[in-house]
């Protein structure tokens, strides 16, 4: 049997959502830790902040990475051994906590690496007003076709259905008067066009300061939403990271990938939920697992068991 731990990206968080975490006096000492490398309050906004403020990409990154690094080791505690030979993998931002969880980075780089790439990426949807929406249903040769002719980019494929579209508004306005047949079309809470060619400043100047994040070597298999593979080396997932500022990501690869290793259990760190749902639906038959509050450990650590 094989686990994967997975890592939710940006738009999976929700106001409170680290409140029942932080009951730990450990774990608030950790979120500390994880603010100064921030530099922003990371315990206010996981507890207190709302909607609007942890919407803010500067806010919203680092918020999502230090919400991995804290589940993860909440769940490292708690399982032990039970977590050898465990997969990681994350979609979007969410692969900066998997990188953490892999060994490539430790927890202030890790930090440091987010909050750069969310500067830049704010930086860039700052110089010209696009957006994002969900396509559901269709056909998902149709739907990218549908993008092309409208200017548009596929910024996620995340399988089950799913692609999300990323653009001018007025492109994605002209999507949703005219889907694609047998699809509909969702706008998104957003404030740039990420993972697309929209992003080329902010991935050029993340490369260029890219050798300032030491790495290691993944110590676990550890997979790239560039096309599902696992990677071995922590160079090449960086170097991956960084493009991935503005090339799609393929989480549709990832859960492909999933499958072709046997994994019959997916483990979500909080803010958990987006990804447990495309697996759901993707991955008939595989046990899931929502770590959205200390109170899910014993689920977690009860699946990693089952695998040993």
């Amino acid at each position: 049997m094989t686990i994967v731990v997975t890592f939710p990206g940006q738009g999976s968080q929700k106001p409170g959502f680290l409140a029942d975490w932080l009951e730990s006096p450990q774990h608030r000492a950790t979120l500390e830790r994880l603010s100064e490398a921030a530099g922003t309050d990371l315990i206010a906004h996981g507890t207190e902040s709302d909607a609007d403020t942890i919407r803010d990409t500067a806010v919203a990154q680092p918020l999502i990475v230090a919400a991995g690094i804290l589940v993860w080791d909440a769940l490292r505690e708690r399982a032990g051994d039970g977590l050898d030979g465990v997969a990681v993998a994350g979609h979007s931002v969410g692969e900066i906590a998997a990188a953490y969880a892999a060994g490539v980075f430790d927890a202030p780089t890790a930090i440091r690496f987010v909050a750069r790439r969310a500067e830049l990426m704010a930086a860039d949807a700052a110089k010209r007003t696009t957006s994002m929406s969900a396509v559901l249903g269709g056909d998902a040769d149709a739907v990218v076709a549908r993008l092309d002719e409208l200017g548009l980019e596929a910024a996620n494929r995340n399988g089950a259905g799913q692609i999300v579209a990323a653009g001018e508004p007025a492109a994605l306005d002209e999507l949703r008067a005219e889907p694609p047949a047998g699809s509909r079309v969702i706008p998104l809470k957003v404030a740039g066009a990420f993972h697309t060619r929209w992003m080329a400043d902010a991935h050029d100047a993340l490369a260029a300061d890219a050798e300032g994040f030491a790495v290691a070597d993944p110590t676990r298999p550890l997979h790239t939403n560039a096309d599902g593979s696992v990677v071995a080396s922590g160079a090449e997932y960086r170097r991956l990271l960084v493009d991935q500022v503005n090339r799609p990501v393929r989480w549709d690869r990832c859960m492909e990938a999933f499958a072709a290793a046997g994994a019959t259990g997916l483990i979500e760190a909080a803010p958990a939920g987006t990804l447990t749902g495309l697996a759901k639906r993707a991955l008939k038959g595989i046990a899931l697992v929502n770590l959205n509050s200390p109170a899910d450990l014993d689920a977690a650590a009860e699946l990693l068991a089952q695998a040993q």
